[in-house]
């Protein structure tokens, strides 16, 4: 067992689970990411074991079809999983978050319609607050949803969504004008379905091609254009007299488990990276001995392990103040924000660690260079994370006036 990134206490059942998770990267994933990764193609095997393995029910309640596991699991089983390939755990993540969504937030007809389907992977969950004009300001969405008769009927386009083609439901963020004061009031969750597929895939839902990226292959990223979409009122999260106008706060409440996610992705990266880089660094030689005997090589090896622990305490951290119910707002930030920022340096050193041989395809050192960049953004980039964190401590250490 490595040294790196073990985690205390954890139950026999989360042992079992991640041994189980780990065997299945090291013989399912590592072998077959880079090809497939180049290729730019999706992982179908890997997808049907995982639902074999029941992960895509992992943090669903037993009495829906899941495992009922918590997010501190989920956040391992996803660290493992970036670990082999980053984007294999893309196909996951969003729709974890939307089933904790439903699970957290839905009615009881929303769980009994969608979560047993979820826990199978027979429908995957897409997750969509950003559009083509903004970043992370969301107050500015554009995207309506007007009430027309008993339906209401929702226009406007959405941007960067995960599994956008593979879902069959999107938990979608959209301005629905209810006169409150504050804007973030006026946002409305709605659980829309749709068939998988790009192109029209429900009346007035397109999903063109998918988005070419510099990395995060494999996985779909796509647009999603909504000209007239007619939704039930039972598709609100939450229902209609409960959820509308509380879109912004479950949605916030899905990215703080979507940012312990990129934590964990990043960690799993790190670890990959670091464990390609201490291996090469031993079969290279130079100058008559292997270059990890090379002071400037350990050196730089011992702080890359030092990042890739500390990385994953922060996560493990913010996970399991979630799974006691405390607000996780700023570690999740903190866990986010150093977790993603390591990665790309650990990832950048063992390239260094590789020389010439690490801008080769050929070694897997490669991709890790083009998917680690992505983490810097993905649930908020780090500026926006620091952001959250000042305003919290802020909150948290105000001196009386």
């Amino acid at each position: 067992m490595a040294r790196l990134a073990q985690t205390a206490g954890l139950t026999e059942i989360q042992t079992e689970i991640l041994s189980a998770v780990k065997t299945f990267v090291d013989k399912e994933i590592i072998p077959y990411a880079t090809e497939l990764e180049h290729k730019d193609e999706f992982p179908e095997a890997i997808v049907e074991g995982m639902k074999e393995m029941g992960l895509f029910g992992l943090m669903i309640a037993e009495e829906y079809g899941g495992l009922g596991e918590s997010l501190l699991t989920y956040a391992l089983v996803v660290e493992q999983i970036a670990r082999g390939w980053m984007s294999v755990s893309g196909v996951i993540n969003t729709h974890f978050i939307v089933a904790y969504m439903i699970a957290q937030h839905g009615t009881e007809e929303q769980k009994q319609h969608f979560l047993p389907r979820m826990a199978t992977g027979e429908i995957r969950g897409a997750f969509s607050m950003s559009e083509p004009d903004l970043g992370s300001d969301v107050s500015a969405i554009k995207t309506r949803a007007v009430k027309e008769g008993d339906e209401y009927v929702i226009n406007g386009s959405k941007m960067w969504l995960t599994n956008g083609a593979g879902s069959r439901v999107v938990a979608t963020l959209v301005k629905d004008d209810r006169g409150e004061e504050s804007v973030y009031k006026n946002m409305t969750t709605f659980l829309i379905e749709k068939d998988a597929g790009f192109g029209e895939t429900r009346p007035g839902l397109t999903i063109p091609g998918k988005i070419d990226k510099m990395g995060y292959k494999g996985v779909e990223t796509t647009e999603m254009i909504l000209d007239g979409v007619r939704v039930s009122p039972d598709m609100i999260l939450g229902g209609e007299e409960k959820g509308r106008g509380r879109g912004f706060y479950q949605m916030m409440d899905g990215v703080e488990v979507g940012r312990v996610n990129v934590a964990a992705r990043a960690c799993g990266i790190s670890i990959r990276a670091f464990e390609l880089g201490v291996a090469y660094a031993q079969q290279r030689k130079t100058f008559g001995k292997q270059i990890a005997d090379h002071q400037a090589i350990a050196f730089k090896l011992a702080e890359m392990a030092t990042k890739v622990e500390a990385a994953h305490l922060l996560m493990v951290n913010a996970a399991r103040l979630k799974d006691s119910g405390e607000r996780n707002d700023v570690e999740a930030g903190m866990a986010k924000l150093l977790a993603s920022e390591y990665c790309a340096e650990v990832t950048q050193d063992s390239f260094r660690i590789h020389g010439g041989y690490g801008y080769s395809k050929e070694y897997e050192i490669e991709r890790l260079m083009r998917e680690a960049p992505f983490l810097l953004i993905g649930e908020g980039t780090s500026e926006i994370q620091k952001t959250i964190i000042s305003r919290g401590l802020l909150k948290e250490y105000k001196q009386a006036t």
